[in-house]
């Protein structure tokens, strides 16, 4: 286990994260994915327009800031990361809404 911080909102997060951390906190993060067009860019287990969950998760596996990161990718949008494809920004999602999909993306976007 380790002690993560990042700001959110701006506000600096504690959090302790350990390994199997991501997992047990996502059983809603496919149904958000679905509610809020995450899907119509991301698939799963390949890439659409950008990359598919599971290659998100390799990527930031290990990395204690990823939450953190990935949580600002979902808020503000960006690129160049996967390409020159932008990601559109999601500032109508909730603060609850994103941290349960960024964990379940980050957990290797696991099924049923």
């Amino acid at each position: 286990m380790s002690l993560v911080s990042w700001k959110w909102g701006g506000v600096v997060v504690l959090a302790v994260a350990s390994a199997g951390a991501y997992a047990a906190d996502v059983p809603g993060g496919l149904e958000i994915a679905k509610s809020n067009a995450c899907m119509g860019c991301h698939a799963v287990d390949r890439k659409l327009v950008g990359p598919s969950f599971q290659q998100i998760a390799g990527k930031y596996k290990g990395d204690a800031q990823a939450p953190a990161k990935l949580a600002v990718k979902v808020r503000d949008g960006g690129s160049g990361v996967w390409g020159a494809i932008p990601m559109p920004s999601h500032p109508r999602m909730s603060d609850a809404d994103i941290r349960t999909v960024v964990a379940w993306v980050l957990a290797g976007a696991p099924g049923k």
